[in-house]
């Protein structure tokens, strides 16, 4: 069981790395992942309540096991940015979950 008090921050800047995008300004837990004509803003959280309810194209990264309270969180809040969430396995896999099309207006 991954630890609850580290957010999984390595872990994210690697996937995103690995994507292709290129990782800048890097706050500690937080980062901008750009490629292309994309940017988002990456959040690396142990906890899903520390998940911001507001922002542009971002990206959660936690944990598996908490993935679905994060998901069910931001679907309750129904922030007017689009999300995804990627929740990494202590094996380092890691499966990517989007918001409802309906959750953020198009861009």
């Amino acid at each position: 069981m991954a630890p609850v008090s580290t957010p999984p921050a390595e872990q994210a800047r690697s996937i995103f790395t690995d994507l292709g995008y290129t990782v800048s300004r890097d706050d500690g837990d937080e980062f901008r992942a750009e490629r292309k004509w994309r940017s988002v803003s990456v959040t690396a959280l142990a906890d899903p309540a520390d998940a911001p309810a507001d922002g542009d194209m971002r990206c959660f990264v936690t944990w598996e096991e908490y993935a679905p309270e994060l998901r069910r969180k931001l679907r309750h809040l129904d922030p007017e940015y689009e999300w995804a969430i990627i929740g990494v396995h202590e094996c380092g896999d890691y499966e990517v979950t989007r918001a409802p099309p309906s959750a953020a207006p198009a861009v």
